[in-house]
């Protein structure tokens, strides 16, 4: 099964794919914020149904107590609206813990040798495949 995860920033959304057998998550594509929810939204959902996503995954911004403060919230009503979109085409939409995936996406862009602009450019698609990669491994470790 395919799966997409999104990692959602304030300018930007990392968007993830996974290979058609659900092991292996790879970094698809940064949507910029038009600012405009709805757009965005919509492009969203053009790239999960262009990938053939059966899943969504959308990073749940918990604080590192656990806490859902403000952004975990809006991530759960952002999770809400695009399940909404994708519900007609039988894409199923859930949170998954996205704690310190950007700081894991941003060390590992680093040792590449990517620099800080080129790093800008991907790392929140770099850290919506950190997302989908420990979904995709939790899901694996729990059947």
């Amino acid at each position: 099964m395919r799966s997409a995860a999104i990692d959602l920033g304030s300018r930007r959304i990392g968007v993830a794919v996974s290979d058609s057998q659900g092991t292996l998550a790879s970094p698809r594509c940064t949507v910029e914020r038009s600012g405009d929810a709805a757009a965005d939204r919509a492009a969203v959902v053009a790239v999960v149904l262009e990938a053939e996503a059966e899943r969504l995954i959308v990073g749940l911004p918990l604080s590192l107590d656990g806490r859902r403060r403000q952004a975990a919230v809006a991530a759960e009503e952002e999770a809400v609206a695009l399940r909404a979109l994708l519900a007609p085409h039988a894409v199923e939409v859930e949170t998954f813990d996205e704690r310190l995936t950007t700081v894991t996406a941003e060390r590992s862009l680093a040792a590449a040798g990517h620099s800080g602009k080129a790093r800008r450019k991907v790392v929140d698609q770099a850290a919506a495949a950190v997302l989908l990669q420990a979904w995709l491994d939790a899901r694996r470790l729990a059947r």
